[in-house]
């Protein structure tokens, strides 16, 4: 393995504790998608090893916007681990986070494999058992958030922590194109979205997901969670906040973002 990229992984992982590091320009290229990803990999297989369990995968990037801000034609994705997971209108702990933002996604639970690099999402429809309200706290451990696409592959996507809705639906039933999805933070109306905002479709997003991670020898498999991407902007939150997220005809969920 690479040194430099080790050096990297580790660096990241360090600032999980809090002390954000530079962006990454001194080892990967802003578009450098196979360096960044060997770092995401090297810290996957860490934290495995340190007993953490993969429960599923996160799309990122799925917005064209954001692709064209940071130079890049595609989405990208990260790791859900167990314990990124907050309860349905359950609480966070601040200190758990360095600069955390809220964005509302659509969130699928597979009932099926999906083992294909040539998967449709057609396909992936077939497979999802249920369909979810979720919120995605995203966060960065590169400073004030100046990343580029090989910055947040590395750092896991800049995953942090996820909210799913109790309640799911089958997907058989459900609009999720042109689902409206508003996001309260305090009562007030923080960001608001579309299911289209995610490559046309949420399920477009999942098909992506699922051929890409097939591609590398991962594929998804039954039970795994999915966060097709943000359905409007991310907001970011302030100690006692208090988010609520609605999606028409999918469902709520929520969390306080504050200690026990």
């Amino acid at each position: 393995m690479n040194p430099d990229l080790e050096q990297v992984a580790r660096a990241l992982r360090d600032a999980y504790g809090g002390k954000v590091v530079a962006p990454l320009r001194d080892w990967l290229a802003p578009t450098d998608a196979a360096g960044a990803y060997a770092v995401q990999e090297i810290n996957t297989r860490f934290w495995q090893r340190q007993g953490r369990r993969i429960v599923g995968r996160k799309a990122g990037l799925t917005a064209r916007a954001v692709q064209q801000q940071l130079g890049v034609d595609q989405p990208d994705f990260g790791v859900l681990f167990e314990d990124m997971r907050v309860a349905d209108g359950g609480r966070l702990d601040p200190a758990r986070c360095i600069q955390a933002k809220a964005e509302a996604e659509i969130a699928f639970v597979l009932g099926a494999d999906l083992p294909s690099p040539d998967t449709t999402s057609d396909q992936v429809a077939a497979a999802v058992a249920t369909v979810h309200a979720a919120i995605e706290i995203v966060d960065s451990r590169i400073a004030e958030w100046k990343i580029t696409f090989a910055d947040t592959v590395a750092d896991n996507g800049s995953s942090a922590f996820f909210v799913l809705a109790d309640a799911g639906l089958p997907l058989a039933v459900l609009d999720l194109e042109g689902a409206a999805m508003a996001m309260a933070v305090n009562g007030d109306v923080a960001s608001t979205g579309v299911g289209a905002a995610v490559m046309g479709n949420p399920l477009n997003a999942a098909a992506w997901l699922a051929r890409t991670l097939a591609e590398r020898g991962e594929p998804l498999q039954t039970g795994d969670i999915l966060l097709a991407g943000a359905l409007g902007p991310m907001v970011a939150l302030k100690v006692g906040d208090e988010v609520r997220v609605e999606i028409a005809g999918i469902g709520a969920c929520s969390f306080t973002f504050a200690g026990a």
